[in-house]
C-alpha cells in the first residue's frame, strides 16, 4: 500500500509539472506573436493587395486585421485610433503594430497626417503620389514627378509587354494584382527602388517627396514578423 501511495503522489507531481510546463509554453506562444492593425485609405485596392500578400506568406507569429475605410490623411489617422480602441477593448488585447496606408492625392494635410500618426505611435505606409507607384517599382525604377493616371498607364504598358497580352487593363481593387506582380515583376527590386527613392530626400516636407513610398517597410514586416520579436 505504501508503494502504491508513493506512486500516486509521484504521478500527481508529474502531472502538475507537465501542466505547469504546458501553461508556460502557451504563455510563451502568446508572447511570441505580433498583432498588426492595418487601416487603409482605399476600400479595395490596398486591402486586397495586403490580404493576398498575407495569404502568400503564412506565419505562426503574426495576426492581422485589415480594414479599408474610404478616408484619407488626418481623417484616416483619427479613424484608425477609433478602430484600435474599439478592437482592443472588445477583444481584451492590444495591437503591436498599427499601420495607416494612404496616398498624397490632392490633400493639403499630408504632412500633418504623417506627423500625427507618429505622435500616436502609428506607422505610415504612405505613397506620394499613388499606391500604384509601389506596383510599378516591381518592374522599373521611376523618379519622375508624374500623376496617378500616368502610373496606371505605365503599369498597364509594362504588364501588357511581360504578359504578352496587349488587351490587359488594370482595374483598381483587382484581387489578382498581387499574383501578377509576383509572376511578372520582382518584389526585391521594388524594395530596393523604394529605398533608393527615399534616399533622395532629407527633409520632413513629405508632400514634396515625389515620387516616394513607404509601402515596402510594411511589406517587409508582414513577410518577416519574427524580426520584430528579435527586437
Amino acid at each position: 500500500m505504501g508503494h502504491t501511495r508513493k506512486g500516486e503522489i509521484a504521478k500527481l507531481k508529474k502531472e502538475r509539472r507537465e501542466a505547469k510546463a504546458d501553461k508556460k509554453r502557451k504563455v510563451g506562444t502568446r508572447n511570441q506573436l505580433v498583432r498588426f492593425l492595418i487601416v487603409c485609405e482605399g476600400t479595395k485596392t490596398e486591402p486586397k493587395y495586403f490580404e493576398a500578400l498575407i495569404k502568400n506568406h503564412i506565419s505562426t507569429v503574426r495576426e492581422e486585421t485589415i480594414q479599408g475605410e474610404g478616408k484619407a490623411t488626418v481623417a484616416l489617422v483619427d479613424r484608425t485610433m477609433e478602430i484600435k480602441n474599439e478592437l482592443e477593448r472588445g477583444n481584451a488585447m492590444r495591437f503591436d503594430r498599427v499601420w495607416v496606408v494612404f496616398d498624397k492625392d490632392d490633400f493639403d494635410d499630408f504632412n500633418e497626417a504623417i506627423r500625427k500618426a507618429e505622435e500616436l505611435g502609428f506607422q505610415s505606409a504612405w505613397t506620394n503620389e499613388a499606391f500604384e507607384l509601389w506596383y510599378y517599382l516591381h518592374f522599373e525604377y521611376l523618379d519622375t514627378k508624374i500623376g496617378r493616371a500616368d502610373y496606371i498607364d505605365k503599369l498597364e504598358g509594362v504588364l501588357r509587354k511581360r504578359m504578352g497580352n496587349p488587351d490587359f487593363v488594370y482595374k483598381k481593387g483587382d484581387p489578382e494584382i498581387y499574383n501578377l506582380l509576383q509572376t511578372y515583376g520582382q518584389e526585391d527590386l521594388a524594395k530596393r527602388f523604394a529605398k533608393k527613392l527615399r534616399s533622395l530626400y532629407t527633409d520632413s516636407n513629405y508632400s514634396e517627396h515625389k515620387p516616394c513610398t513607404m509601402v515596402d517597410i510594411l511589406v517587409e514586416e508582414l513577410e518577416y514578423p519574427e524580426k520584430l520579436l528579435q527586437g
